[in-house]
């Protein structure tokens, strides 16, 4: 596994995030707490707007200015690449 490879967030929280987001969702830190017990959420949408290119939109709500994410609308889910843990969502975005 190369450097640029290597994600600190398990397989398990990276296929989740890529997931809900390429159904719709809009997740937030506390929404991946409660579904993968996960805790780098912040860092794995990062990762897919600089590395892979994902339109992640970001909204503060909230007094705490809570993150929120989701893909921007109008979005082609075809034309989205995929890192490795998640390759297998290609092939539903694809149907």
């Amino acid at each position: 596994m190369t450097t640029q490879d290597r994600w600190f967030s398990s397989p398990t929280q990276v296929f989740w995030a890529a997931k809900a987001l390429i159904e719709g969702r809009t997740i937030s830190h506390k929404t991946e707490i409660r579904e993968v017990r996960g805790w780098r959420l912040a860092a794995i949408c990062e990762r897919l707007r600089k590395q892979y290119g994902w339109p992640i939109l970001t909204e503060y709500r909230g007094p705490q200015n809570t993150a929120y994410y989701h893909l921007a609308p109008g979005t082609d889910l075809t034309k989205l690449r995929f890192p490795a843990f998640a390759r297998s969502l290609a092939g539903e975005v694809a149907r």
